[in-house]
């Protein structure tokens, strides 16, 4: 993998660079929808493709291991084959999955003892067998098995948490230098900075990630319910203390607001459920706020979804169309917010990362954080 830092915003820390893998170049910053179970939910990977075009997508390791399990991904392949994508994939740790499981885990300098959601069947993850497990599902870059620490957090436990994290780092790094590749791509790894919303921790942290010299890096352990700024915080200051010349990964990150804040404070990559998950309850994001489009308030709206002249789809759809087929429950209408949502977040970093090679970026953010967060 080989990362080139094209442009630094003059007036924020906001960057634009080129990520190139064995499947493709990613231009950053970059937003990549979760195709967590090798499916973006709701969405046809023609229709990804074409319409909303993103240059990588996220699969999760701890589904895939459970279903359809890395035995038939291994014959079928590697998951690229197996779903059908040509294009970047990131996979991540399971590490979040295995903290969503608070009552079906147990943590220990082993690994992380678990319950599988589907069948109630016993597991073991450990930095070994994650990154195994990893390898053959053959993401484009693989993460490190880390500890997501809960928000609010004691700072004894995430001063434990963390180090467990560096331990199960090392074990990580050792195990994969025995692994060949499995299939005929390189894979690159990325650890995961933790600490909770603690500075000291976050700072000692990043430091232990950065000297790894990993080919780039990830924050780990935000958007957990800690508040906006917090997280703004611990952003920054990660940012930086890790290389300038590796991309920077926010995990799980978020809300458009909280995308383009981030940019300016240097991240580089973010993935999230919430454009899909949203769309599927009838939540669409635009340039000009969010829209519920189950309201009846746009029972006889003939304008498109965005109607300030923005088109994020090559498809656009009437206010009124759409709610109809949310009121019919017709899976269309799921179907076609999500396209929506998605195409405008691409839309988002896209139009960034044009700002940031503009010169023009912050005034640009200012504004779209204005209008954004409103509903309409």
């Amino acid at each position: 993998m080989d990362f080139t830092l094209v442009q630094k915003d003059s007036k924020t820390k906001a960057r634009a660079g080129e990520l190139t893998t064995d499947h493709g170049t990613i231009q950053t910053p970059i937003f990549m929808p979760v195709g967590t179970v090798a499916s973006v939910k709701g969405v046809h990977q023609r229709e990804l493709k074409d319409e909303i075009n993103p240059d990588i997508i996220l699969g999760n390791t701890y589904h895939l291991y459970l279903r359809p399990k890395t035995g038939i991904l291994e014959e079928a392949g590697g998951l690229h084959k197996f779903m059908g994508w040509d294009r970047p994939i990131l996979t991540d740790s399971g590490g979040y999955q295995v903290y969503s499981l608070s009552d079906n885990r147990k943590i220990k300098e082993e690994g992380v003892k678990f319950k599988s959601h589907i069948d109630g069947s016993r597991h073991l993850f450990t930095p070994e067998n994650v990154m195994e497990i990893q390898r053959t599902i053959g993401a484009d870059i693989i993460m490190a098995f880390d500890e997501c620490t809960p928000y609010p957090c004691d700072y004894q436990y995430a001063k434990r948490s963390m180090h467990m994290t560096h331990r199960w780092l090392d074990r990580c790094i050792d195990h994969l230098e025995k692994l060949p590749f499995t299939y005929d791509y390189s894979q690159s790894f990325f650890p995961i900075v933790q600490g909770s919303t603690y500075k000291d921790l976050r700072k000692q942290s990043a430091e232990y990630i950065a000297s790894v010299e990993a080919e780039g890096n990830a924050i780990g352990g935000l958007s957990v319910g800690e508040p906006a700024e917090e997280m703004y915080e611990m952003a920054e200051l990660v940012c930086d203390i890790l290389p300038e010349d590796k991309p920077r990964y926010l995990m799980g990150v978020g809300t458009p607001i909280n995308i383009l804040e981030n940019i300016a404070l240097g991240v580089d990559m973010f993935d999230c459920v919430m454009p899909t998950r949203n769309a599927r309850n009838g939540m669409l994001f635009t340039a000009h706020g969010t829209i519920n489009i189950k309201n009846k308030k746009w029972e006889n709206d003939f304008s498109p979804i965005d109607d300030m002249g923005i088109t994020y789809v090559d498809t656009e759809y009437s206010k009124a169309y759409l709610r109809h087929l949310f009121a019919a429950n017709e899976y269309l209408g799921k179907q076609i917010a999500t396209i929506h949502n998605l195409g405008f977040y691409l839309w988002l970093v896209r139009t960034a990362r044009e700002r940031i090679l503009a010169g023009d970026f912050l005034e640009w953010k200012t504004q779209m954080v204005n209008q954004m967060d409103k509903r309409l």
